[in-house]
């Protein structure tokens, strides 16, 4: 009972909060590693994207997980979306709501040389205003497989996967990233990605970026993330500055 209160207490605050959501807080690229059995993850977040003109993102956003079986995590995001453009109105409200379920399909042992591997299939549903910049206007998928290995205090992950991106002007694309991470302190972790997304428009170009963060641990059930990048190939129309920061609790 305890169970379902918490999950529609969770859900009726999704539904009344929705830019572009980023994969792996802070982080862009993700890891295959799910929510504990029946354990969550509660992210408070801000994000956005800046380039020439323009300005986009996450005002305040709620991104839950929740371990609903052995290697398996239910996701959702839920932003309050905005949009400043040169020389026109800001915009803020609902955004593109994500859903999505991770499952780890290969866990090794802490003595196995061979990595975690898992899918994270998502699904942004048009809740926002394509018109006014607070949504991509058509149902898009992402279908990727992620892999982990750890090696002391070092964490790598990475991997990609096809985004079906429908819509006029719209093509499909790849999306691909990895990171590299090391525990500098019992209370601190700092890593940094690269990334890189062919075209996802007709008249649209490749593009590749990076981003430098971490998690701060207030406590056991408390911790600070945050993030910032920018893009190394066309900047100017793809990302010249990008951000996360959130207050995540576990439990």
């Amino acid at each position: 009972m305890r169970t379902g209160l918490v999950l529609a207490v969770l859900l009726c605050q999704v539904a009344l909060s929705t830019g572009p959501a980023f994969a792996g807080p802070p982080f862009r690229t993700d890891d295959p590693e799910p929510v504990d059995l029946h354990h969550w993850e509660i992210y408070g977040f801000t994000a956005g994207t800046h380039l020439r003109g323009d300005t986009s993102g996450t005002l305040a956003g709620l991104e839950v997980n929740y371990g609903a079986a052995t290697g398996l995590q239910l996701h959702i995001i839920a932003p309050l979306s905005f949009d400043r453009s040169a020389g026109s109105a800001s915009q803020a409200g609902l955004g593109d709501i994500e859903i999505g379920v991770k499952y780890r399909f290969i866990a090794p042992g802490e003595d196995d040389w061979y990595p975690q591997i898992g899918t994270f299939p998502l699904l942004e549903i048009p809740s926002g205003d394509a018109r006014r910049g607070l949504g991509g206007g058509n149902l898009t998928a992402f279908l990727p497989i992620w892999i982990q290995k750890d090696f002391g205090k070092w964490t790598t992950y990475g991997g990609g996967g096809y985004w079906v991106h429908p819509g006029p002007g719209n093509r499909d694309y790849w999306f691909a990233g990895w990171l590299l991470q090391y525990q500098v302190a019992p209370s601190l972790a700092l890593g940094t990605e690269v990334f890189h997304q062919t075209a996802d428009s007709v008249d649209g170009g490749e593009t590749t970026g990076f981003s430098f963060g971490g998690i701060y641990d207030f406590s056991e059930h408390y911790h600070l993330l945050f993030s910032s990048g920018r893009g190394l190939q066309h900047p100017a129309s793809a990302n010249l500055a990008s951000w996360y920061l959130a207050i995540q609790s576990t439990f």
